[in-house]
């Protein structure tokens, strides 16, 4: 794929996310897509054949780009452990409370009526990696005395299934940043080893 059909190709899923986000992903069509990228229907079809294959390229693109800040946050610079985990939890919690270009309820649309093989699930790819970035940041803390935990990989799936069940609470039933704050804290204090 050249340059130019690359940025297109970026410009399409950029465009396609903003739409998902607003409608979700079940009343989502191939001309509500043409309509905001302003192409015809044709040049779409260059680049993605169904909705489907243009909301999973968005889910990816989106992924990878977290993933990719979270990771090199996580990891850079001489931090501790408890503030790369709070640099890691702060991004989580920017992610619930966004308003716009937020795909949780087209994302759950998606799949809860579509069987995606586990391999291939872009919402398990970002949930086990955002579970091996906690994990090594517990442990790093475990190391250096910072933290107390004796199953760091137990602690880490715990919080991202708290943070998961937050996004879906802000969509359905809405949840204050209070709200937020207090739930990841209460996972969070179990770490703090006792004087």
């Amino acid at each position: 794929m050249g340059e130019k059909s690359a940025q297109k190709r970026k410009y399409i899923l950029e465009k396609a996310r903003g739409v998902f986000s607003e409608k979700g992903y079940k009343n989502v069509t191939m001309k509500d897509i043409v309509d905001a990228c302003d192409i015809s229907r044709g040049g779409l079809y260059l680049y993605f054949s169904s909705i489907e294959e243009l909301f999973l390229a968005v889910l990816a693109n989106t992924h990878e780009e977290d993933d990719d800040e979270a990771v090199a946050a996580a990891l850079a610079g001489d931090a501790s452990a408890g503030d790369m985990l709070a640099l890691f939890l702060k991004e989580q919690k920017k992610y619930i409370l966004r308003k716009k270009n937020n795909l949780t309820v087209a994302t759950y649309e998606y799949f809860s009526v579509n069987k995606v093989s586990t391999k291939e699930n872009p919402l398990k790819n970002q949930f086990d990696t955002a579970v091996r970035i906690v994990e090594k940041l517990i442990e790093n803390g475990v190391e250096c005395g910072e933290f107390y935990c004796e199953n760091p990989i137990g602690c880490a799936r715990n919080l991202m299934y708290v943070v998961e069940g937050l996004k879906i609470a802000s969509k359905t039933i809405g949840v204050s940043e209070e709200a937020i704050d207090r739930e990841l804290m209460y996972v969070l204090e179990g770490l703090v080893p006792e004087d």
